[in-house]
């Protein structure tokens, strides 16, 4: 009997599952998108950039220094869990949403300090959740 270079016998259809598709590749570009935004967004704080304006009588103060260092390892980390996303894993579908969920929380923070910079993360990170949470179930004949 002959086989293919699967090891099926010719004529089998061998299920293959392809690399992360549809709304997990978007997901996964974003995250990438989101994470390379975080990390100029930490380093911008870092450095005392004029872009930052450090405003007086808000609900709540912060160091932008130690905040931007918080940005910096979440993008780093959101973008290495993007990367790992092309994959199709659970787990980085898993890991991203919980990075995606803190660097959330993170930008709200920062709105005092850079609004529109903040509301663009923000609006990234809701698609990135939605795209991460629609699910992998593909029909019986695909």
């Amino acid at each position: 009997m002959a086989s293919n270079v699967s090891g099926a016998p010719m004529g089998a259809q061998v299920s293959r599952r392809p690399l992360a598709t549809g709304w997990t590749v978007f997901a996964a570009v974003l995250m990438i998108l989101g994470g390379v935004l975080a990390i100029f967004e930490g380093i911008s704080a870092i450095a005392k950039d004029d872009l930052i304006v450090v405003t007086r009588n808000y609900a709540y103060k912060m160091n932008t220094a130690g905040w931007g260092w918080i940005h910096l390892i979440l993008g780093v980390l959101i973008v290495v869990a993007g990367v790992a996303l092309f994959s199709g894993a659970v787990w980085a579908r898993v890991v991203g949403l919980a990075l995606v969920g803190l660097n959330m929380i993170a930008n709200f923070l920062w709105l005092p300090y850079y609004p529109f910079w903040a509301i663009v993360l923000i609006a990234i990170d809701i698609f990135v959740i939605w795209a991460l949470c629609v699910g992998t179930t593909r029909k019986a004949g695909d």
